[in-house]
This record gives structure tokens, C-alpha cells and sequence, in this order.
């Protein structure tokens, strides 16, 4: 008998406050390696905080994180980015006055070879040809890559976030409502790009209210409730009136029934 995949990516009883807010109450999580796990429940359940503990971005009041299973203490997201964790947020995170290819290789610029290395020098050229191949593997092609930002639409912005995120991530690519901003093709490029991640060895973790479209992407459904995991289950086993039943806290006979 084979034994499991490693775990990538764990949080164990995490807590979090913002005031008298209690957003996170000892939520706990765990991604394997090769598998996506869709993050599930309503508005305000905590799933963005619980992400956002899990690459740095926020800090827990108590409970531990752990990467590839050594507990780890991340203060920022330069140290996840460092332990291979990789993030797509929902408000996507681009500084608008950066270039695309400068978003894409932001804290991991090229330097140029030789002598001009030494003067710190980009490689720009390099960068460029990179983060265009980068964003056509998403079925983005764009005139230039050296626009920025703030020229761009919100589907082009979003496909830029994923282009990096995929990209860069060497243990676990957590994931914020990754397709929300996108069109059927894009979305579809998307999903596969996701699934050919995990098939790579990642751990995924993907944040998102589209039910049915988790319910054939994902290998475990782990719905939120404020603040805590409300029900954990094989996609297999899921149902979307099961995971409303468990976002809102009430029966799946119930919600059936009416």
C-alpha cells in the first residue's frame, strides 16, 4: 500500500481577530501535494483571511502553518514567496504603474550577464520574453508586455496575477477567486493551467463561489463558516446542496425540500 501524499501546505487552528471581529475560530486546512482543495462558504466566512495567514500576508493571533510539514512562521509574503508558496488574491495585488513584465518578475528580476551584473542591471529583454510566455500558456497574447498595469483590463489583469503565481510557485499556489474577472476561454485555459499544476506536484489551493465548476476541478471541498470548517468531503461525495447545507448551517434535506 502506497503511503499519501505529502502534505504541502497545512494551517492548524488558526485564530484571528480584527477588533471584536472573530474572522478565523481555530480554522484548519490541509493541501497535499498534486491536489486542489476548494475553499468554500458565504460572505464574510473567512476564507480570504485564512489565505492570507496561509503566504504571509497576515499574521494568526494563535495556531501554526506548516510547509511540507515543518512549522513555519511566515511574516511576509517575500518569506513564502522564499518557501515556495505563491498567491493569486481577489483584489490581485498589481502595483498599477509597473510594467507586465516587471508584475511577473517582481521579486525575482533577472540580472543582466557580465560586467553590468555587478551595477545592478536588469535583464529586460529576458524578462520580457519570459513573461510573454508565461502569459501565453493562459491564451493571453499581448502587443507588448513592457505596458503597465493600469493600461490594462480586468481579465488581462487577472491573467497577469496567474501568469505569475503559476510562474513561480515551486510547493503550493493558493488562489483567490482566480477566474472571476475572466471570459469562458480564459477561464477554461485557467482551469486546465490548475489542473496541470497539481498534476506537477503543487498543492492548490482555490478559493471561489462557483460551486458546480469546484465541484469538477477540485479533490476535497473544505467549506468555512464563520470562522471555522463547517464540513470537509471528497468532491466526489459533494453535492452543491450539501455544500449550501454546510455554508449557511442548516440541513440537506431541508434545503432540498424547498
Amino acid at each position: 500500500m502506497s503511503a499519501p501524499p505529502e502534505v504541502a501546505i497545512e494551517a492548524t487552528d488558526i485564530f484571528k481577530d480584527f477588533g471584536h471581529v472573530q474572522a478565523l475560530r481555530g480554522a484548519s486546512i490541509r493541501v497535499h501535494r498534486g491536489e486542489i482543495v476548494g475553499l468554500m462558504g458565504d460572505n464574510g466566512a473567512g476564507k480570504s483571511t485564512l489565505m492570507k495567514i496561509m503566504c504571509g500576508a497576515l499574521q494568526p493571533d494563535d495556531g501554526q502553518v506548516s510547509i511540507l510539514g515543518r512549522p513555519v512562521s511566515l511574516q511576509t509574503v517575500r518569506e513564502a514567496h522564499a518557501a515556495g508558496v505563491d498567491t493569486v488574491y481577489q483584489d490581485l495585488a498589481l502595483a498599477p504603474d509597473l510594467t507586465v513584465a516587471d508584475s511577473i518578475f517582481l521579486g525575482h528580476e533577472l540580472m543582466a550577464e557580465g560586467w553590468t551584473r555587478h551595477l545592478g542591471v536588469l535583464s529586460r529583454r529576458r524578462m520580457a520574453r519570459e513573461a510573454d510566455a508565461a502569459l501565453r500558456l493562459l491564451g493571453i497574447a499581448l502587443p507588448t508586455v513592457n505596458v503597465r498595469i493600469s493600461a490594462l483590463s480586468g481579465g488581462q489583469r487577472q491573467a497577469v496575477a496567474i501568469a505569475r503565481a503559476v510562474k513561480w510557485a515551486k510547493k503550493v499556489m493558493l488562489m483567490d477567486e482566480p477566474t472571476a474577472a475572466l471570459g469562458t476561454r480564459q477561464t477554461d485555459i485557467v482551469v486546465s493551467t490548475i489542473r496541470a499544476a497539481a498534476d506537477g506536484g503543487l498543492g492548490v489551493l482555490v478559493i471561489s463561489h462557483d460551486v458546480p465548476r469546484m465541484l469538477k476541478l477540485a479533490h476535497r471541498i473544505v467549506v468555512l463558516r464563520h470562522g471555522s470548517v463547517a464540513e470537509e468531503m471528497p468532491a466526489a461525495d459533494a453535492t452543491i446542496a450539501r455544500i449550501v447545507s454546510a455554508m449557511i448551517g442548516g440541513s440537506e434535506a431541508s434545503l432540498a425540500a424547498t
